[in-house]
């Protein structure tokens, strides 16, 4: 299984009952502890400046390090006011591209290392507006340009330098927020009692699923038959990909990369394959695919309770 030295110890400790060493970063969490307060408290009062747009903004957020599933979920939103003829856009901060000027409006002709894998498979998925800016006030003033009537803000919980009108908070079910901790004793950037200052939330695993559809090749047509792959993941959470794998019949053999790798043709060469991997990885393995490579897209289900909620807080914003 390859993975980063440092994602493994890390995790392997916040995910589990704290060892007394850790113990020794008590005063480094503290410190955490009291930024996180006072630089909230500044925006609060209007020490620091936060911008409001003249669009209804929503921001889908965590507040654990790591992925909890909010571009499934961002995706879900985007479609779902699509349909209900509004004119969603999205902006990102693009973690892991290299775009240089912002804000970058993605488009057909935008790679993914550009713009980063997150933002570009949300535009191939959606096709509404997206654009990348690690200021995202000057992002969603550029999509208000575009034409959009609602701006939605894919991890900006912690970003108040641009006002929110709703939040959504997305936690994973199977890692909750680890021990408790902030980082560096655990994982979480901002307090648990964070989450209930937020509009809803959105629990990845329980009150969201998502539902895995047929296999696609990366770059080919050539069906999967196997019950044995490689599975590959660059995510957040693995292990609920391998999960999903394994209640599909598949025999799995693990390959994990530190979130957003940008993979090089190397990373394969030990494979047999067939290689299967998430869509989000696969954006990033267009260039170097072959007929071993697959991936599995999904489709983001929510509860029936969560998902009248969720519309109904969406329908009061525009309305």
């Amino acid at each position: 299984m390859a993975i980063s030295k440092s994602q493994s110890f890390f995790e392997g400790l916040w995910y589990r009952p704290t060892p007394w060493w850790l113990w020794l970063f008590l005063p480094l969490q503290l410190l955490l502890r009291l930024v996180v307060f006072i630089r909230r408290s500044l925006y609060r009062i209007g020490w620091f400046k936060s911008t409001k747009l003249s669009k209804p903004v929503v921001v889908i957020g965590n507040i654990t390090v790591g992925g909890t599933g909010k571009t499934p979920l961002s995706i879900y939103i985007l479609q779902w006011l699509k349909d209900q003829g509004y004119q969603p856009g999205l902006v990102t901060r693009g973690y892991g591209g290299k775009a240089e000027n912002h804000p970058l409006v993605i488009d057909e002709d935008t790679s993914a290392d550009i713009s980063g894998d997150e933002p570009y498979l949300i535009f191939h998925q959606t096709k509404v507006p997206v654009v990348v800016d690690p200021v995202r006030s000057r992002g969603g003033q550029k999509l208000i340009d575009l034409g959009c009537d609602i701006i939605i803000c894919d991890d900006g919980l912690q970003h108040y330098a641009l006002q929110r009108d709703l939040e959504v908070a997305v936690i994973d079910s199977a890692r909750g927020l680890g021990n408790g901790w902030l980082m560096p004793m655990g994982p979480l950037r901002e307090p648990g009692s964070r989450l209930e200052t937020v509009d809803i939330q959105v629990i990845n695993g329980q009150s969201m699923h998502l539902e895995p559809l047929d296999y696609q090749g990366v770059g080919h047509d050539k069906p999967l038959d196997a019950t044995v792959v490689d599975a590959v993941a660059a995510i957040g959470n693995p292990q609920r990909f391998f999960d999903t794998l394994n209640t599909l019949g598949l025999e799995v053999i693990p390959h994990v990369f530190p979130d957003h790798h940008q993979y090089q043709a190397d990373d394969f060469e030990d494979m047999k394959g067939p290689i299967l991997m998430t869509e989000k990885d696969a954006v990033k393995c267009h260039h170097l695919a072959d007929d071993r490579m697959y991936y599995l897209p999904v489709k983001t289900r929510l509860t029936d309770n969560v998902e009248k909620e969720l519309q109904r807080l969406l329908k009061q914003l525009l309305n």
